[in-house]
């Protein structure tokens, strides 16, 4: 590599061919580490000609996000007129764009009074409020009558639930017959330390995962057919990696929101979580319908 010294000023010169080998020679291997091993210098983060090209790890993250949403849309194919009900919306941005996209209407519910906030003002600054709505509701006992919803879906959500199979159960009650329940669900791979699982817990508010077949197992208990299910496995060791590396790069900004304190308390743990993510934590997404006409 050339040093500072030999970039500064106008009396810079071209390397010759013989100090790109060496440097080659030398630092090849970092390069690989650090931007890939394919042999390119820069990957294609974003395509040319994007509006909005990520220049940031977060932007690469919400972009990340963005493209989840537009995949869980295209595999759920929700229809014009038909309802859905998201279970566990967040800050509402999934719902909205399967509206958006379907010409159909979308209900979400969260236990977070914050995220209710939120996904109402982006229904309403995406101009679909009058079809996306919002409120509070619980995934294990659905305020919702039987059959009332053409699809429905939950993402990242079972994590959080004490009774994974009563939310499959209540999600069955209130889909039509005939109707896509799509959902995605973390799994462990491997046999996880004591260490590594207490903070994944910790940090995501979740009960320990299980594995495909479990989760398979609860979705036929509740008498959902399986139409597809696929690995997400890939994005979520990613996830991981770019979480650790957002967390060290924003520290400041963490610090001034949650103070030093409690930062204090996350350093050590997220290095942890990093490593599960990595190594044990599995991500897959799960096409179900419920028997019926259609």
């Amino acid at each position: 590599m050339t040093t500072a010294h030999d970039r500064v000023g106008d009396d810079f010169t071209a390397p010759s061919p013989e100090q790109i080998g060496v440097n080659y020679d030398q630092f090849g291997d970092l390069y690989d580490l650090t931007i890939g091993d394919i042999g390119v210098h820069l990957g294609m983060w974003t395509r040319p000609g994007e509006r909005e090209p990520a220049t940031t790890l977060g932007d690469l993250a919400n972009r990340a996000q963005e493209r989840s949403t537009e995949y869980h849309v295209e595999t759920l194919g929700l229809k014009a007129g038909e309802h859905l009900l998201d279970i566990g919306c967040g800050t509402g941005l999934p719902a909205v764009r399967m509206a958006q996209r379907s010409g159909g209407r979308a209900t979400g519910i969260t236990v977070s009074r914050e995220q209710i906030a939120r996904a109402t003002e982006t229904a309403r600054a995406e101009g679909v409020s009058d079809r996306v709505t919002f409120g509070y509701g619980n995934a294990m006992a659905l305020d919702f009558e039987d059959e009332s919803f053409d699809a429905a879906m939950a993402i990242d959500m079972f994590a959080h639930l004490s009774d994974r199979q009563q939310a499959f159960h209540e999600a069955a009650r209130v889909l039509r017959p005939g109707g896509h329940f799509m959902m995605s669900e973390f799994t462990v791979r491997g046999t996880p330390s004591a260490v590594q699982l207490a903070a994944y817990q910790q940090t995501w508010c979740c009960a320990a995962p299980g594995t495909v077949a479990e989760t398979m197992e609860m979705a036929a208990t509740a008498g959902f057919e399986l139409v597809k299910v696929e690995s997400m496995v890939q994005n979520c060791a990613f996830s991981g990696e770019l979480m650790g590396i957002l967390y060290a790069d924003r520290r400041e900004e963490i610090i001034q929101r949650y103070g030093a304190e409690a930062v204090a308390q996350m350093d050590p743990v997220i290095p942890v979580v990093r490593s599960f993510f990595r190594d044990h934590l599995g991500s897959y997404l799960f096409l179900l319908r419920k028997p019926g006409r259609w």
